[in-house]
């Protein structure tokens, strides 16, 4: 198994990942990239997230999507990691934790103190995942959203 950076030719595979994410939290008709979208947002001049690809034999098996957030407590940059996700053919073989890991080596290497993300609160085995290596959940916090027409109303309010 290789971890490598996520290049332009790969975005047509990403998109494949993020449909079987998106069918395994119950939400496949919610994805609306494409893979003109991908290319747009992951290998432009300025890109607004990164992408790490696990892959076994030349093909790539699973995906780590991230950014960089702020914490205005520590008053420095952290990773966010939005994705990440395991084709169900190659779980249980440490590809998650290698994708894990080798963004937390990222952190450290940068000198970022957190890495966060979120996760559905009925996936339990990615709880139990994210716990096994040490990450805590932050029960007191509520994640709020603005999208679609509640976002367009308020943003013309």
């Amino acid at each position: 198994m290789i971890i490598r950076e996520a290049r332009l030719g790969d975005a047509s595979k990403i998109l494949q990942l993020i449909h079987g994410l998106a069918d395994y939290e119950k939400a496949p008709e919610q994805v609306v990239a494409t893979v003109e979208k991908i290319e747009e947002s992951l290998f432009c001049d300025a890109p607004v997230a990164f992408c790490l690809l696990a892959e076994i034999e030349d093909e790539i098996v699973g995906f780590a999507i991230w950014f960089k957030n702020y914490s205005t407590w520590l008053g420095e940059p952290g990773i966010y990691l939005e994705d990440l996700y395991v084709d169900s053919a190659y779980r249980a073989q440490g590809i998650g934790t290698a994708l894990m890991k080798h963004l937390a080596q990222m952190c450290v290497h940068l000198g970022y103190r957190r890495f966060q993300w979120w996760v559905l609160d009925w996936n339990k085995p990615a709880i139990d995942f994210y716990q096994s290596i040490g990450a805590e959940p932050m029960d007191e916090w509520t994640v709020f959203r603005l999208s679609g027409n509640a976002l367009a109303e308020f943003a013309k309010s």
